[in-house]
């Protein structure tokens, strides 16, 4: 654990260091993402001009919502999304070769080398909206809630880096450019929705098999709403199944892969 920590470290340190040689790129990134936060919040704020309550949830903890899916967008776009990007192809040109043969985890590099500086800053201006939304909160909440919280959003992360890994993996077999990336970004719309609007055939589909209403919208139930075991339990067993089918496909992956040098 301790050699993987002081990699992540030089991981950090490069990727600083090579931001600040492309500033207008990390001043670009930092824009876009901060017209991306304004663009969500201010569509809950109209529709809260038509309506008192969205999904059982009043403005205030629509905002708890919807500043806890934007923390782990920022999460994921700092710490994943740039690695993930470019995962497609390191299998198709071979480059994963160099991968594999480093004596560590080639997930764990792959995943993890690449830490968007610019959107670092994001993630910053992320948090401060979560705090808000929960200083702003009128009802009392205590430091469990908040503690709860947090980490069931950071299993969100995870839930949502598995979601990613698993429309890429299929790269193995396509050699497609991208795997299914646009299907991805298409169902990715539905973390940013209340999971209650789901009914039928699609709640099954995005509470399961696709379980992006687990990302943040179970957590934020079980911190404003009373707290639900049957709920904790489903997102548990989601996210540890999630995980398990996305290490079997990836390790299926690396079988079929066929290297540089073959």
């Amino acid at each position: 654990m301790k050699r993987y920590l002081k990699l992540y470290v030089y991981f950090l340190r490069f990727s600083f260091s090579k931001a600040m040689e492309f500033r207008v790129d990390f001043t670009f990134k930092i824009v876009m993402d901060i017209l991306y936060y304004t663009v969500n919040i201010l569509f809950f704020k109209v529709l809260f001009l038509h309506t008192p309550l969205l999904a059982g949830w009043t403005e205030e903890q629509m905002m708890i919502f919807v500043s806890s899916y934007i923390l782990v967008d920022a999460i994921s776009m700092t710490v994943l999304s740039s690695n993930l990007w470019w995962l497609p192809f390191h299998i198709n040109r071979g480059d994963l070769d160099y991968h594999l043969i480093r004596p560590v985890s080639p997930l764990f590099f792959l995943s993890l080398r690449e830490f968007s500086a610019s959107s670092f800053m994001n993630l910053l201006i992320a948090i401060g909206i979560f705090a808000y939304s929960l200083l702003s909160y009128s009802q009392d909440i205590s430091a469990w809630n908040v503690l709860l919280l947090i980490l069931l959003l950071i299993n969100g992360t995870l839930i949502y880096y598995c979601c990613q890994m698993l429309m890429i993996l299929p790269v193995f077999w396509t050699q497609s450019t991208k795997g299914f990336m646009d299907l991805f970004y298409s169902m990715g719309i539905a973390m940013e929705r209340p999971d209650k609007i789901f009914k039928g055939w699609l709640r099954i589909v995005f509470t399961i098999f696709l379980p992006f209403a687990l990302i943040a919208s179970f957590p934020v139930r079980l911190f404003i709403e009373a707290f639900h075991w049957p709920t904790f339990f489903h997102l548990t067993a989601v996210s540890v199944s999630l995980w398990i089918i996305m290490l079997y496909f990836w390790r299926r992956g690396l079988r079929t892969y066929s290297s540089a040098s073959s």
